[in-house]
């Protein structure tokens, strides 16, 4: 009797097997951030409180990523082989862990909805991809994905683009660290972020200037 057990690159396992092979060919570049999350936590259980939605942090880095995209319009695309599509709409891919494997699911023009509607979407298109009821539709056409592996305890992540996206979005756990605000040492939460971006579509000064403004936006929290 073997005492080995092959699992065949076929089916679903093997559309992700070829869609990450052909993510691999991109000229990637991964840059990354230090952002204390003190705020966004706080913020994510008063809306809580609010709406009575389950808001969680990673709602809220949707929210502060459909801010932010539209202006990065480079970022907010598709290479595609006509050329770098620039979409106008912003339609979150969110990456779930699933029984049949990794998961992206859709949260369609993100830019038009706040933080507690995004929570509930999220929630419920999760919940749908995990029992495998969500139609093929609901993967399609996403322009830009996060991967949040905070719960799995690691510090960072570099994700692998979800072809033709330009940009993929990763976060690790929130950590305690040593801060230094105006001079002084303090105590913080903090997150990494890391966005990995297809070079052919956008150079490394304007994606560093998007990451930049979404930090900002992820450390205040004021959305």
């Amino acid at each position: 009797m073997s005492d080995r057990r092959v699992l065949p690159l076929k089916g679903l396992r093997g559309v992700i097997a070829r869609a990450m092979s052909r993510a691999w060919e991109a000229p990637r570049v991964a840059v990354g951030v230090e952002v204390e999350v003190d705020a966004l936590i706080a913020r994510a259980k008063l809306l809580t409180e609010q709406s009575g939605i389950k808001v969680t942090p990673t709602a809220l880095i949707l929210s502060a990523l459909a801010r932010t995209l539209p202006r990065h319009a480079r970022m907010n695309a598709l290479l595609t082989d006509q050329g770098i599509e620039e979409v106008q709409g912003v339609h979150l891919a969110v990456a779930v862990d699933t029984p049949a494997g990794l998961m992206t699911p859709i949260i369609r023009d993100a830019q038009t909805k706040n933080a507690a509607q995004i929570a509930a979407e999220l929630t419920t298109l999760a919940a749908r991809a995990r029992d495998g009821k969500l139609p093929p539709s609901s993967y399609q056409r996403g322009t830009f994905t996060f991967s949040n592996l905070g719960a799995a305890g690691i510090d960072w992540v570099t994700p692998v683009l979800n072809a033709p996206q330009v940009g993929i979005l990763g976060m690790g756990r929130a950590r305690d660290a040593v801060v230094v605000r105006s001079g002084k040492v303090a105590v913080a939460r903090v997150s990494t972020l890391t966005l990995v971006f297809d070079h052919r579509a956008i150079d490394g000064m304007p994606a560093s200037l998007f990451l930049r403004e979404l930090a900002a936006c992820v450390s205040a929290a004021d959305f």
